[in-house]
């Protein structure tokens, strides 16, 4: 069965592939939907409006790959995974080899697979594209995923090790036996993996289409069925290889890309942010940013570009990111069981130190290819392509190649799409892992079989749970096609860190928390992120965008009434302006609003402390002396891994 369904994959991927190379070497158009970097959203008639604008020369709307290559590249890719798949699959004998590998991943090797959990497909494009567009601001995105790692490392990772078994819900069940528990957690580690997985997904459609030309539905389902199949057959130990073989395919690239970069500068970081702030695009996007079509006297607008207030206008919103990134990532299912794949809290602690070192240095090579893109490529040709930015590594990759058209820039951009792909393999599977292992192991053995059911049994509900998931994760990135998913990344995280960290936390610390504090702090936590992020600045406004357009058109009318002639590119943005009034200027947002209720773009700061605040006070309404009375177990546990199964023999 397992060889019939492997086939069955096989040959679906490469009919794909045959597909794609049979419809030649076409440029590939880059959606303006963002994968994880916010974009300047693309608004209602923004592209009928466009299409006025006469400007010389237009920015390309295409990047063109070697179709050849970029396929050669895929195969490769997928050989290597399916290699992996057949290796590993006939080591999964139980259930802790499917879910964590038996606890055989020395903290070496699980450190790789952590950064290659943590570093996806989002990361290295978002990032990237949001450093080239928005600066300084970017950089804050790159910077929390190194930090939020100190949380784990001092705080989680030993405790987890030594007291948990496979799921969230198997910590939270040593302060309580009640099934509304399991229940809670397992539904969380559902959701929270589901909003970070559709953005995966996404991206996966999204690069597919420019890999091999082929349209974004049929690469999402081609991806989708691959990731179930792998997911499926291979388990933990598969996953862990793969993310291992990402995480040192996409640093290394990365770290080589960044040092050209930098040549290109002299060797000299400072000398790279001087051309930057220099550069007369760079100085043209940021007055597009601030909404000043006229320029300001005085006004140092390639300064602006290194300073933060462009993407993140608020301080407290910078605070709120820095608040969901530190705790978030704590909380995310598909981290957490990374810890329960290793034999010892020392190895646990070992795989977060590798770890931390690793994403430092891949965030600090994004930076410098963010801040290349910006230079050399531009922040306009990026928005050509894609107004969320996530080209710009993509565009960067084989403008140092040499450009579209060259063989140096067509190989080094279908290499680096296939690793962006292999990315998202890993993610994804590890996502879907995560997802299945909730399922099967919290909602069928322990509440619905009440603990008493065989391993195989147990593997194939999460075998068939994977298949589920992974259906359901395919309908939903085709129906966010066109939407603007950084929503659900900002879940993601929030949603982590109100939720599952504040119960983790307590769990491992708090002698008096109970279940109702379990209860609380996982469904409030969850629950006021949502609808925070539901009328936050996140979603489309039109009247702001109306309101907006307005002030650019009265500008611009101004300046001609004093009798200046409009450049044609002033003319081309009047229209577009023009445009957006009429189109918005009458439309309400997803739940009816006129404007977000809440100011900030991610609701942390106020999301985090309210998921503490309800863990807390849910303990001391519904205080339970038996289940205080548990604490001492877990005390032993969480300090001497009594009671954990031996590693098992890799």
């Amino acid at each position: 069965m397992k060889r019939l369904l492997l086939i069955i994959t096989l040959a679906l991927i490469f009919s794909v592939v045959a597909y794609a190379a049979e419809a030649g070497p076409t440029s590939v158009p880059s959606p303006a939907a963002t994968t994880v970097a916010p974009a300047t959203a693309a608004q209602p008639g923004a592209a009928s409006a466009h299409a006025l604008i006469k400007e010389q020369p237009a920015p390309a709307k295409t990047l063109k790959t070697n179709r050849k290559l970029t396929v050669s590249m895929f195969l490769a890719i997928i050989a290597s995974t399916v290699m992996i798949l057949i290796w590993s699959s006939s080591k999964n004998k139980t259930a802790a080899d499917y879910y964590a590998a038996g606890g055989g991943i020395s903290g070496m090797q699980n450190g790789w697979a952590i950064a290659g959990d943590t570093l996806s497909a989002a990361t290295f494009l978002g990032t990237t594209g949001l450093i080239s567009l928005f600066g300084l601001d970017g950089f804050m995105y790159a910077v929390g995923p190194t930090i939020c790692f100190l949380t784990i490392l001092l705080i989680i990772a030993e405790p987890c090790r030594n007291a948990g078994k496979y799921t969230l819900g198997d910590i939270l069940s040593l302060r309580s036996g009640s099934k509304m528990v399991r229940g809670a957690s397992a539904l969380s580690a559902v959701v929270i993996s589901s909003f970070y997985l559709v953005v995966q997904m996404v991206g996966a459609g999204k690069l597919m289409q420019l890999l091999l030309g082929i349209p974004y539905q049929l690469a999402v389902v081609g991806v989708g069925a691959m990731i179930v199949v792998y997911v499926s057959f291979g388990g933990m130990k598969a996953t862990t290889w793969v993310q291992i073989i990402k995480a040192a395919l996409l640093l290394s690239t990365t770290v080589i890309l960044s040092l050209v970069v930098l040549w290109k500068s002299g060797m000299n970081p400072l000398h790279l942010l001087d051309q930057v702030a220099a550069s007369s695009a760079v100085q043209d996007h940021v007055r597009a940013l601030l909404k000043q079509p006229v320029a300001v006297q005085g006004k140092d607008y390639g300064q602006a570009f290194l300073e933060v207030g462009l993407f993140l206008k608020d301080p407290l919103d910078q605070i709120s990111v820095g608040i969901a990134m530190l705790f978030g990532v704590a909380g995310l299912p598909h981290i957490m069981m990374r810890f329960f794949t290793v034999p010892d809290a020392k190895q646990a602690r070992k795989s977060v130190v590798i770890a931390m070192s690793l994403i430092a240095t891949f965030q600090l090579t994004v930076t410098i290819l963010g801040l290349g893109a910006a230079l050399y490529v531009t922040p306009q040709q990026i928005m050509a392509i894609d107004k969320g930015g996530n080209m710009a590594a993509l565009m960067m990759t084989q403008f140092i190649g040499g450009g579209p058209g060259t063989i140096g820039g067509d190989l080094l951009l279908a290499f680096i799409c296939a690793v962006a792909f292999a990315t998202v393999i890993a993610v994804v599977s590890g996502l879907v892992l995560a997802s299945s292992a909730a399922i099967a192991h919290d909602l069928y053995v322990n509440i619905i079989k009440k603990g008493d059911c065989e391993q195989h049994q147990q593997v194939r509900v999460a075998k068939l749970a994977s298949f589920w998931v992974g259906s359901i994760a395919i309908l939903l990135a085709i129906a966010c096609e066109k939407q603007n998913v950084v929503v659900l990344a900002t879940l993601a995280f929030a949603v982590a860190a109100s939720s599952n960290f504040p119960v983790i936390l307590f769990s491992l610390f708090w002698k008096r928390f109970n279940t109702a504090g379990i209860t609380c702090g996982l469904v409030i936590g969850a629950t006021t992120t949502i609808a925070l992020v539901l009328v936050s600045p996140n979603m489309t406004y039109p009247k702001k965008v109306a309101a907006e357009a307005q002030k650019t058109v009265l500008a611009l009318e101004k300046k001609q009434a004093g009798g200046i002639r409009l450049s044609d590119k002033e003319q081309g943005l009047l229209i577009k302006a023009r445009g957006d009034y009429a189109l918005n200027r009458d439309g309400k947002s997803l739940l009816g609003l006129d404007g977000p209720l809440f100011p900030l773009k991610n609701p942390g700061i106020v999301s985090v402390p309210i998921g503490f605040m309800a863990a807390v006070f849910g303990t001391l309404l519904f205080r339970n002396r038996e289940e205080e009375e548990m604490f001492a177990e877990i005390y032993v546990r969480q300090n001497t891994g009594l009671g954990i199964a031996e590693a098992a023999e890799h």
